[in-house]
């Protein structure tokens, strides 16, 4: 069976970073977190055309979106991070100081779903929830 695979619709990339866009009933908490908690910088607020906000948060070259719409969404994403369901179930952000950001989060009342562990020789993550239960991935290498 062919997959109708066109070398010729290959993307040609022109930035050096994936963005990504988070959806909310609440934009408040989600910004506490990304933005106070994280120390993520607010690049920019823009309106969405469909109606709503987006705030827009730098992460090197990369944006992480967090917006919420007027209208909210008919439903809420499946809850369970990695093992509840397919789709993207969690990203991870790379840091130099896993353990003050957990010991943070941890103060912070913010849940911490695997404590910092080594997964390989020199590289150890851990894993928090934002507000909205999406599964953020730390990432420490030495």
């Amino acid at each position: 069976m062919s997959l109708g695979i066109n070398a010729l619709a290959t993307a040609k990339i022109t930035k050096p970073a994936l963005d990504l866009g988070i959806i909310t009933r609440d934009a408040a908490p989600m910004l506490a977190f990304y933005q106070k908690m994280l120390g993520l910088t607010l690049e920019s607020v823009i309106p969405m055309p469909s109606g709503g906000t987006m705030h827009r948060l730098k992460v090197g070259e990369s944006i992480l979106k967090i917006v919420q719409l007027d209208k909210p969404p008919a439903a809420d994403a499946v809850p369970g991070g990695i093992p509840a369901a397919t789709g993207i179930r969690y990203f991870t952000l790379h840091v130099s100081n896993l353990q003050d950001v957990v010991d943070g989060c941890d103060q912070g009342g913010y849940n911490i779903v695997v404590p910092i562990k080594t997964i390989r020789p020199g590289v150890s993550i851990a894993i928090v929830k934002d507000p909205d239960g999406n599964w953020l991935e730390l990432l420490q290498t030495d």
